[in-house]
């Protein structure tokens, strides 16, 4: 007979070839599909400097909405599609809507003026608004609370690698000149190679742990044991509960964490959309101002992944990484603010400042992805989460009026004051959750141990709230 410490080496031992398997299938199609999701999305910025706002005939402040109602797709179709993602086939649902959101980014290329445009990105909001809610479901399907911050910090850095090769493409596209027109192209071709990425997702993507193919029977029962013992409870086989609605509405935490996306999300919706117009009033030229911007997804992936991977380290350390990823974002909004006085050497080094804060919503996904339970509860939350995304984003492209271009000093005035309130802001969530953790302590008379405790509510749909032991991770 097998001694005990040889039987637990074998369970280790398959338990990390298990998770190697699932990290293999599950994190290079979330990151090409977030990658794609961030070019198709920000190729507008792009394509502004190479004829759209000329072709379609745009003025005053139409650009800054065409860029606002991409959100306020997004936020209409925000709630709907959590619901759909906790309830419908993960694999196929997020394949046929990757399907749809290539098309309307193909079809973008059609439009002859102000009114197509608005509906075009009305619609990929729509389309894009299931990704990330789908993506926090199928991280917090597979994966422990220390394994999550990491994988999220991967899949996020999409973004960033996005932003990359949509430079060089926006680049290489730029040098067409034909009846088409550079920006169309972009949008073309960009669109069909979402569409067929879609259909490698709808063969690939597993629906759930059960039935997912690449792993044996044993395996996908390994897999299933690992979240329970994790303390994230599992996500298959549960009703949405409209108790667990009311008890994310009255948490407290759920307000902190809200405040913090939208605040974070105002200065991102204005930058996203229009850098590279800020880049040439630099001094750049369209084609250099696309070449700029690779050194800044660079700088942004970086911090996404390496913030990513040190949440996971370091369990209490989520808070403080939010904060160091937006001091830098305070410094660079107040020097381009400050940029009259200043040499264009600077006003660059000021920009690159800014790479570093879209690292800020990984991290605040990680605060969702551990720090609550339920599945309604978790789903909600993320919802509430894409909600202030969307509204920071609709509010972030009005920031920058036309009649302020090229200096736009109210838009940076605001990201300075908006990255400021996130510091004040992450602290307070990071002292209540301390002193959430502490009362746990007094009123269990336990020293709090994180999952190991709810092992006996773990094949229940049960809440934070509701699970003895569970600690929060700040």
């Amino acid at each position: 007979m097998l001694e005990s410490h040889q039987i637990g080496q074998a369970d280790e031992d398959i338990s990390r070839l298990v998770l190697r398997k699932i990290d293999t299938r599950l994190i290079p199609l979330l990151f090409v599909t977030y990658m794609l999701s961030f070019m198709d999305k920000t190729i507008l910025s792009s394509a502004s400097v190479f004829g759209l706002k000329e072709d379609t005939g745009l003025q005053g402040q139409e650009y800054s909405w065409v860029s606002s109602v991409f959100y306020v797709g997004y936020l209409l179709w925000t709630y709907p599609t959590t619901i759909l993602v906790a309830r419908l086939p993960i694999g196929k649902y997020l394949g046929a809507n990757t399907l749809f959101w290539g098309a309307v980014v193909a079809l973008t290329a059609a439009c002859s003026g102000f009114r197509g445009l608005l509906a075009a990105r009305f619609l990929l909001g729509v389309a894009e608004a299931t990704i990330t809610p789908a993506f926090v479901f199928v991280t917090s399907t597979w994966y422990t609370r220390e394994e999550m911050p990491s994988r999220t910090g991967i899949w996020f850095s999409g973004n960033s690698f996005g932003g990359l090769l949509a430079s060089l493409f926006a680049f290489g596209i730029g040098h067409v000149h034909d009846s088409v027109g550079p920006w169309r192209w972009m949008f073309i071709l960009l669109g069909t190679a979402t569409f067929l990425w879609a259909i490698v997702l709808l063969r690939l993507l597993p629906d759930s742990i059960s039935t997912a193919e690449f792993l044996t029977e044993e395996e996908r029962q390994v897999a299933n044991e690992r979240i329970v013992a994790a303390g994230t409870g599992r996500t298959e086989r549960t009703a949405w509960r409209r108790e667990q609605v009311m008890e994310c509405l009255v948490d407290p935490k759920t307000w902190f964490i809200f405040g913090l996306e939208v605040l974070t999300q105002i200065p991102n919706g204005g930058t996203q959309n229009f850098a590279n117009l800020v880049i040439k009033s630099f001094g750049f030229t369209s084609l250099q101002s696309t070449l700029v911007n690779i050194p800044y997804s660079i700088l942004s992936a970086t911090m996404i992944a390496g913030t990513g991977h040190l949440a996971g380290r370091f369990h209490q350390a989520n808070c403080l990484l939010i904060v160091a990823a937006v001091i830098p974002c305070v410094i660079g909004s107040a020097l381009i603010y400050s940029r009259a006085q200043l040499p264009s050497s600077v006003q660059l080094l000021g920009y690159f400042l800014l790479s570093s804060g879209p690292s800020a919503m990984p991290l605040a996904l990680s605060l969702v992805q551990t720090n609550y339970r339920g599945v309604t509860k978790k789903m909600t939350m993320t919802a509430l989460l894409f909600l202030g995304y969307c509204a920071g984003n609709i509010a972030g492209p009005q920031l920058f009026r036309e009649a302020e271009a090229p200096l736009y000093p109210t838009a940076f005035r605001s990201i300075v004051v908006c990255y400021g309130l996130v510091i004040v802001l992450v602290i307070g969530l990071r002292y209540y959750l301390k002193w959430q953790n502490a009362c746990r302590d007094w009123d269990e008379a336990i020293v709090g141990q994180g999952p190991d405790h709810s092992d006996t509510h773990a094949d229940h749909d049960l809440t934070d709230w509701q699970t003895s032991g569970f600690r929060y991770r700040y």
